[in-house]
């Protein structure tokens, strides 16, 4: 690595993780004053109703500083400029669609939130930033590389625009579902973006991607001071659905977008319980779990929230293994 690149990955992680280390003491007190507290759903464990009322959308806590960071250290010659312009439109906009729905809910005390078609209009306008940018402005082209099986598959546009909003809304829909315990997803995001930022991104030459996921890395390790166990305050859906926003650009800008349902197989574990315990109770009036997404079943199962965290990073380490593993032959295949 050179010394440049390495001075600039450096510098923006230290500068988020310093910035989002200076931000809790201002963001918690003001969260109180608007009376952001969490409601929790009544069917949690006593250990998780005791974090009624604790404050929310604090994931401005990282977002802010890391976006600074990424502005301050990032290359901006050839095609940085506008894959970085990409990257954060989806970053920040998904950033404000997730701090939209927690102010209705908790802030203005609609326990809707944003309507679910307002959120889904605003991805889809989000997806067709990024597809649009990634193929026309970037000229990255409409194929596909599978990981394992290195096989490139050539989708056309049609097919890899409504990939991209796929990746768009389930990476941003994944990731908020992962959002549950003290920590929880704060140490996965520090993983998926380590790995992104620092090995993929740089293995496809992108330094400015990966003083992104370099930044995100920091600015989290920074806002996880304040949400460790016990917490002083969530990240919220401006937390979850930026970092969802954040991860989808980068497995669509590296043009490494399956590898990411290997890396975020946590994730995707996630939604699947969400969707399986949905489909169950519809159709059988049986759950299939205590409680869905599946932290929550475990945490019911009478696991410590230590015991979760343990077990879902672990899970996070041997996923992002796999893909690391995988990433050389996707390269080669291209």
């Amino acid at each position: 690595m050179e010394q440049t690149t390495l001075l600039r990955l450096a510098g923006a992680g230290l500068t988020a993780l310093a910035g989002a280390l200076a931000l809790g003491p201002v963001v918690i007190p003001l969260m109180r004053r608007l009376r952001a507290g969490q409601t929790i759903r009544a069917e949690m464990s006593a250990r998780h109703q005791a974090k009624a009322g604790t404050p929310t959308m604090g994931g401005v806590i990282f977002i802010i500083p890391a976006i600074l960071a990424t502005l301050i250290f990032a290359p901006r010659s050839g095609d940085a400029l506008p894959r970085l312009i990409i990257a954060l439109v989806l970053t920040v906009g998904h950033g404000l669609v997730g701090f939209a729905d927690d102010y209705i809910k908790v802030v203005l005390k609609r326990s809707l939130g944003l309507r679910a078609r307002d959120k889904l209009l605003a991805q889809v306008g989000l997806a067709a930033v990024l597809g649009y940018g990634a193929v026309e402005v970037l000229g990255l082209g409409t194929a596909v590389t599978l990981p394992v099986l290195n096989l490139t598959l050539e989708l056309g546009r049609p097919l890899y625009y409504l990939l991209v909003l796929i990746m768009v809304w389930g990476t941003a829909s994944a990731v908020n579902f992962a959002d549950g315990l003290d920590g929880l997803l704060g140490g996965l995001s520090v993983i998926t973006f380590s790995f992104y930022g620092l090995v993929v991104a740089l293995a496809v030459g992108q330094t400015d991607m990966a003083v992104l996921g370099t930044a995100l890395v920091g600015g989290v390790l920074g806002f996880l001071h304040y949400n460790r166990h016990p917490a002083r305050i969530f990240m919220g859906d401006v937390g979850s659905f930026a970092l969802g926003g954040a991860l989808a650009a980068l497995a669509v800008l590296t043009k490494t977008e399956f590898l990411l349902v290997i890396v975020g197989a946590v994730y995707v574990i996630e939604v699947i319980s969400v969707i399986l315990q949905v489909l169950s109770f519809r159709l059988t009036g049986r759950r299939i779990f205590k409680m869905a997404p599946l932290h929550h079943h475990f945490e019911l199962l009478g696991w410590s929230e230590g015991q979760v965290l343990r077990l879902f990073w672990g899970a996070g380490l041997l996923f992002t293994l796999l893909g690391w593993l995988a990433l050389p032959g996707m390269l080669a295949g291209r």
